[in-house]
């Protein structure tokens, strides 16, 4: 057996549902366990039902992530948990004791990681209601200053090893999503508008820096679906791109697939007023929100270009189009 192409995601999908189905082999108490695919991007997630007990099981994309990767990822969860109040989902030890359940196949070389989640109950939000989006926004806000503090008070740990999310490994030479260039709907003019954003950020970004207080391990991709509510209460899912980047790309980030939307200044004044009840922003980077939105754009065009899955396939040319005015009214303003 082996990987199968980046086009075919419906053979990623097979091999996923084998993973998962030998996964459940190895965690103890499960009876009849029963699997239902909630998501597919960067990893296969699934539902993972036993008589009441529920949980989520991340089968993680080959090659993405390395062990020590997904184990740091892992140890940041517990330590926020352990010192925050913020409300994480857990890894849940196999029957071993181990986070990762390791999956081979005969004939095939390739490890393939498997961790399993508590479940958290909630929905996500919804983006088209939005008086309950702008508040819970400030709420979100609130949650990922606590987050920010606890990561400038944190110390790594011996052999933590997680991603670096800054210009070079967004919009640079070793972009870990891809390259924007390689979007679809990419036309020669649309390149050239892109390029001189990406000149744009990069120069302002240098000059920002990546002080103590500016940059450090944050969730990155804290959008719409990674949050989820339960009544009055907020619950950060899915770490798995947690790193080394600036603070503020978590606000970016919040912003994902919506920036183009008409209410994103009220939902970012709203995140701002919960942000600054925990921790203070400073006026330098208040005005550089718009260069995080910016680049996190461009890394959706990027990561929508080098990934074939059903989501992708949906989004594809329009989201670039859309790009466009956004990339021309940033210009307007910032180009230095």
């Amino acid at each position: 057996m082996s990987i199968p192409n980046k086009a075919d995601w419906k053979g990623f999908l097979n091999l996923y549902d084998r993973i998962a189905i030998q996964a459940l082999e190895f965690y103890p108490g499960l009876s009849a366990p029963k699997l239902r695919l909630l998501n597919y991007s960067e990893n296969a997630t699934y539902l993972v039902e036993d008589c009441s007990n529920k949980y989520i099981l991340r089968a993680s994309r080959p090659g993405y992530h390395t062990k020590p990767e997904i184990e740091s990822e892992l140890v940041w969860l517990n330590t926020i948990h352990a010192n925050t109040s913020i409300e994480v989902h857990l890894p849940v030890p196999n029957k071993k004791g181990e986070y990762i359940q390791t999956i081979t196949f005969e004939n095939d070389p390739q490890e393939y990681y498997c961790t399993m989640f508590t479940f958290l109950k909630g929905d996500p939000p919804d983006e088209e209601t939005e008086s309950e989006l702008i508040r819970h926004f400030e709420k979100l806000g609130e949650i990922t200053a606590q987050l920010h503090e606890h990561s400038i008070n944190w110390s790594k740990t011996e052999g933590f090893q997680r991603p670096f999310w800054d210009f070079e490994t967004i919009l640079g030479q070793n972009p870990k999503w891809g390259r924007w260039q390689d979007g679809i709907g990419i036309t020669q003019e649309r390149a050239a508008l892109f390029q001189q954003v990406s000149d744009t950020i990069k120069q302002r970004l240098e000059r920002f820096g990546k002080g103590r207080n500016k940059f450090g391990m944050i969730h990155a991709d804290i959008r719409l679906a990674n949050f989820i509510i339960e009544g009055q209460r907020i619950k950060v899912i899915d770490f798995d791109d947690c790193g080394f980047g600036w603070y503020l790309f978590d606000l970016a980030a919040s912003l994902s697939f919506i920036e183009h939307k008409a209410f994103v200044p009220g939902l970012i004044h709203s995140w701002l007023r919960g942000y600054r009840k925990v921790r203070p922003l400073s006026k330098q980077e208040q005005q550089e929100i718009p260069t995080f939105i910016m680049m996190r754009r461009l890394m959706l065009i990027s990561w929508i270009g080098s990934r074939n899955n059903e989501t992708t396939q949906k989004m594809g040319r329009a989201y670039t189009m859309e790009t466009v005015k956004i990339a021309q009214d940033y210009l307007k303003t910032f180009k230095v």
